[in-house]
């Protein structure tokens, strides 16, 4: 049984609490429970959150967890004396600490992520960096970990980092089936970026949007304007007109950064060639992914692929050191 406890405190985000739903379902699947779950506050008691819902939590106490997460506040705010106190000593305490969301700043302000690789919301991430220099921050990833301390992106986020500590736990065909009964397609890595080209893209017709989703799911196609035009039911040049108007790009700049922004997930998560990543992804010949790559990240995608392995080679080292510990 491993102990994972949540801090929460008076306008917790209930989107963090998310995290909660990977281990629950974990339990659930188990032939015996391998998570105790607590809610742990400085008071302890009822805690209302940012929706106002009261949630009851026992008071901080020095007992070790396997995992201790905090979360944000959705705007995040100065932590009382209290809480930092107990941050402070946490490592001396629980073998992995997360933040996710605005709960780095929770971490910064107890001094927990000074010197260290950290992440935090993209929106956020600004303010995160101004207040604490110290931390090395990297805004354009999904979630990080260096040494014992894990940091995520947004509140969703926080669910691709459960099932990664229920991967380096439980082991990773036990993972996704808590993946499955979540109904999440797979967990996304690490190192993905925060934002989205599609989400970037921001349509506001339903023909625009129906055409990049065509493109999505087609990236190995040729996808000329007449394509995309037919699959938004317009004619070429009202569909050029109508992508550029709203999306502020040209239908081929577009159509790089999906395929670059694919190929980029397809070298990190798999063991394709570059031949083939840029096959797939509908690329001419990696030279001309090569290009857009550049153009996109100021990288190779050989780069970005030895990256992708040093962080991942950095988290199985983290995960064996936790085991052993």
């Amino acid at each position: 049984m491993r102990d994972v406890a949540f801090v929460v405190y008076p306008d917790y985000s209930t989107m963090a609490l998310a995290v909660v739903m990977a281990f629950e379902v974990a339990n659930s699947v188990a032939e015996t429970p391998p998570y105790e779950l607590h809610f742990v506050s400085e008071t302890g008691g009822k805690i209302r959150t940012s929706c106002g819902m009261m949630l009851e939590s026992e008071p901080f106490t020095e007992m070790p967890f396997h995992t201790l997460f905090v979360g944000g506040a959705t705007t995040p705010k100065p932590s009382t004396p209290g809480l930092i106190t107990y941050m402070r000593d946490a490592p001396k305490r629980h073998r992995r600490i997360a933040a996710i969301c605005t709960g780095a700043f929770v971490l910064a302000e107890a001094g927990l992520l000074d010197g260290h690789n950290a992440t935090t919301h993209w929106m956020h991430a600004p303010l995160l960096q101004a207040q604490y220099p110290a931390v090395k921050l990297d805004q354009d990833r999904i979630f990080m970990n260096d040494g014992p301390i894990w940091t995520t992106a947004g509140g969703a986020a926080g669910l691709d980092l459960s099932l990664a500590l229920i991967e380096n736990d439980l082991g990773a065909d036990f993972a996704k089936l808590v993946a499955r009964e979540l109904v999440i397609y797979h967990r996304r890595t690490g190192g993905q970026s925060q934002i989205s080209t599609l989400l970037d893209l921001t349509p506001k017709s339903d023909r625009i949007q129906a055409a990049l989703a065509y493109a999505r799911d087609n990236l190995h196609k040729p996808l000329t304007v007449p394509d995309l035009a037919d699959a938004a039911r317009l004619s070429p040049r009202q569909f050029s007109r109508a992508f550029h108007a709203e999306t502020g790009q040209s239908p081929a700049k577009a159509i790089e950064n999906l395929r670059v922004e694919g190929a980029r997930n397809l070298m990190e998560q798999s063991r394709h060639s570059i031949d083939e990543v840029a096959r797939q992804t509908g690329f001419s010949d990696r030279d001309h992914m090569r290009r857009a790559f550049v153009r996109a990240f100021g990288q190779s995608p050989q780069a970005l692929r030895r990256m992708a392995r040093l962080e991942t080679n950095a988290y199985r080292e983290a995960s064996e050191l936790m085991i052993q510990a």
